[in-house]
């Protein structure tokens, strides 16, 4: 099984819809009956997530969403909860499946047909949104956007069944489009491109994915492009190691990092480097900092720049197997220079973030000499930096696409669900991590993480893949303990040999 096989793909609409034609006819299984199947999954969750509820009102469409949530609407009824269904439109225009659920639902149902039916909701009620699912592929207009409108204007807890409604799966949305602003969404099988964008969570909430056992021998007619990555994929990169492993064998890491003020975030991409299995690192630092580094890290050797304050000039010996460069080293005119030749002289696989990525933005030319296979981790400021503003969340995955292929370099968009993308083209998002990690620091220490792995022979994309993934479950883990607001990036690398040692 390939690593891409172990992940999850990112679904498109008609992907889903292939999905679920290949599996009726494959398994067999009757479309009402994957109906039952999914609408099943959306009762189990919420009667486990919201055990004490008593109300539920259900907008259904006429389309196989609002299907959906007519089945849930009746296993509501049946498990003793006040049900009332609403039909948004014309009761004559529904499809098969839909109308076979409206006939079995015995409860309380009405059919909208003018803003004047809307109904007077409980404020105790809980409001399940089944209009639409990832099948629109146009502005929502009319009374069903009445309909939305009405939803939002209440304070009620609103569940989204696939996708919010008027949310398209994988385009983007006009600004003025009217869209259900929910605060959970239960979506089907595998994840939606747009769950994944941050401009889209006003819409979405926290998402769920229920698995209503779609074909595993589905095969889409265009290659996956997009994947969200598993726990079992990372584990499958991570190697277990040898009792006769030595540190030369685990590889030699340099670090060029610091500047006058800015020696924290060196310290922490060392720190991170060194919790993450390199055998030996070595940094290079500006000469007045020799006290600091060898007081706050004995393990690291260092390299002293023969300027006091700034990194001028970098030697990039043979033993090196990876660089990491960028925390904290500043932007000075000596700096740039020296990334520049670093650039074009070393042969060791390389990570550039914060500073380094700064320097690049500031002097275009340098990126013509970017080294294949480079790891870029810029945060969304930095990336608009390098490229451009983008027009929305999709005009920028795709800049960040065209960016790794034009310059056959590995990119990891720091963000919820970090998005790493390939010099093929091909997008992995990360699950991991939590908004307690918005805090200076977190990203030099992923930075110090993927230069360890690359030092102990990790190829670019296992080290970015792995580099992510562990560095978003050690800030999960230090949430746990701390809480999010508490948290610290110094946090994150005191949780990094438990992240590490669940993954063995």
């Amino acid at each position: 099984m390939s690593f891409n096989d172990k992940c999850l793909p990112v679904s498109s609409a008609d992907r889903m819809k292939s999905w679920d034609a290949f599996t009726i006819q494959s398994e067999p299984i009757s479309s009402i009956s994957l109906m039952e199947r999914a609408s099943s999954k959306c009762v189990e969750w919420l009667l486990n997530q919201f055990p004490h509820q008593k109300i539920f009102d259900v907008f259904c469409g006429t389309g196989n969403n609002g299907g959906d949530g007519l089945a849930i609407a009746r296993l509501l009824l049946n498990a003793n909860k006040e049900v009332r269904v609403w039909l948004c439109g014309n009761i004559n225009e529904t499809s098969q499946d839909n109308q076979i659920n409206w006939d079995k639902f015995k409860g309380t149902k009405h059919c909208i047909s003018s803003i004047d039916d809307l109904p007077a909701l409980s404020p105790e009620s809980l409001v399940i949104d089944a209009l639409f699912g990832t099948g629109i592929s146009r502005s929502v207009k009319g009374l069903i956007a009445e309909c939305i409108q009405f939803i939002n204007a209440n304070s009620n807890c609103i569940i989204s069944v696939d996708l919010p409604s008027g949310l398209y799966a994988s385009k983007p949305n006009l600004p003025d489009d009217v869209i259900v602003k929910a605060n959970y969404t239960l979506t089907f099988q595998s994840p939606k491109l747009s769950l994944l964008f941050p401009e889209y969570y006003i819409y979405c909430g926290q998402w769920v994915l229920l698995d209503i056992k779609l074909s595993s021998d589905f095969s889409p007619s265009v290659p996956d492009e997009a994947f969200l990555i598993t726990e079992a994929a990372v584990k499958s990169l991570i190697n277990q190691g040898s009792k006769f492993d030595h540190k030369g064998k685990n590889g030699h890491a340099l670090l060029v990092a610091g500047s006058e003020t800015k020696y924290g975030a060196a310290i922490l991409a060392l720190r991170a480097a060194l919790r993450s299995g390199t055998g030996l690192l070595t940094v290079h630092v500006p000469h007045d900092a020799e006290l600091i580094f060898q007081t706050a890290c004995p393990e690291a050797m260092l390299s002293l720049d023969n300027n006091e304050n700034t990194v001028s000039a970098v030697e990039v010996k043979e033993a090196y197997t990876s660089i990491g460069v960028g925390p904290g080293l500043g932007t000075s005119v000596e700096t740039a220079l020296a990334l520049k030749a670093l650039l074009t002289a070393s042969k060791q696989k390389i990570v550039l973030d914060a500073d380094a990525l700064n320097i690049l933005s500031a002097n275009k030319d340098y990126l013509s000499i970017l080294p294949q296979n480079a790891i870029l981790t810029p945060h969304l400021k930095e990336f608009e930096r390098l490229t451009c503003k983008a027009e929305n969340a999709y005009h920028r995955h795709q800049l960040q696409i065209d960016f790794s292929k034009n310059h056959k370099v590995f990119v990891i968009l720091k963000g919820a669900y970090s998005c790493l993308s390939t010099p093929d083209g091909i997008c992995y998002f990360n699950p991991t991590g939590n908004q307690g990690m918005a805090k200076g620091g977190s990203g030099d220490v992923l930075t110090g993480i993927i230069t360890s792995l690359l030092a102990q022979q990790y190829s670019a994309f296992h080290s970015a893949i792995i580099g992510m993934y562990v560095h978003g479950k050690a800030g999960d883990l230090a949430a746990e303990k701390l809480g999010m607001v508490s948290m610290n990036a110094s946090d994150i690398i005191d949780n990094l040999p438990e992240a590490f040692q669940s993954m063995m």
